[in-house]
């Protein structure tokens, strides 16, 4: 399950939490339990690989070896 990070519109606070793939609605506030939520763009998200919000990289695309180790195999 990957991790979200969320700023909760309602007490200010940010955090970070796992959300199953296709949920990240589904999250809410540990503090304040509030709905309002946005997602934050992680420094690991962005160092690492793409993400829906982020555009891609004009980079070469490697991979076809099945499993990744995280980036250090230099597939994304």
């Amino acid at each position: 399950m990957p991790i979200y990070e969320f700023h909760c519109e309602d007490c200010d606070r940010s955090f970070e939490t796992l959300v199953r793939p296709g949920h990240a609605e589904d999250a809410e506030c540990p503090d304040c339990h509030g709905a309002r939520l946005s997602r934050e763009m992680s420094v690991f998200a962005a160092a690492h690989g793409p993400n829906e919000d982020a555009p891609v990289s004009d980079g070469p695309v490697m991979g076809g070896g099945g499993a990744c180790c995280g980036g250090g195999c230099g597939c994304r």
